[in-house]
């Protein structure tokens, strides 16, 4: 299968007309897919066409009209489309901003046990340090109280609820 003067000649037409790349793959012929037209089409850069008249276009609308009394819940769209029933989201509190003194910032090479391991700064930079500051509870947190409040988001209701049903 090649591209002939003659065959591109006629792909431009018959795109320009408006005809799927279906269509014209089976007005060539000869070993010419629906791809191959397609990919053709995209390299000799055609974009601008006429849409085609589809029959179901052509014919008219039939309104229906429904009792108001069927239609019980608000029609949903985008994201909210398939929920159950629409829920109100809480937003987290802001967290108060927290300095954290350059003295208690550790390299990894000097970060301890009892020491909040909050990475600070970009990792590829020399100036890369972890919080240092005196962790919570040992073993409960590898974070500070701040970072750890940052760290740990409670679960939303539905997982939660979701996990209580597992249990």
């Amino acid at each position: 299968m090649s591209w002939t003067d003659e065959r591109v000649e006629l792909l431009r037409k018959l795109w320009l007309e408006g005809l799927s790349a279906s269509q014209i793959a089976h007005e060539l012929a000869n070993g010419i897919t629906r791809n191959a037209v397609i990919c053709k089409v995209h390299r000799l850069g055609l974009s601008g066409r006429v849409k085609a008249a589809s029959p179901a276009s052509s014919r008219p609308r039939i309104k229906t009209m429904r009792p108001a009394h069927t239609r019980t819940a608000p029609i949903l769209r985008g994201n909210t489309a398939l929920a159950l029933r629409p829920q109100t989201i809480e937003m987290p509190q802001p967290i108060e901003e927290v300095v954290i003194p350059i003295s208690e910032m550790v390299t990894i090479m000097e970060l301890k046990e009892a020491m909040c391991r909050w990475p600070v700064g970009d990792p590829t930079s020399a100036e890369f340090r972890f919080c240092g500051a005196k962790r919570t509870a040992a073993g409960a947190s590898p974070y500070c109280p701040y970072h750890s409040r940052i760290a740990y988001q409670p679960l939303p209701e539905r997982r939660r609820e979701r996990r209580a049903r597992i249990a």
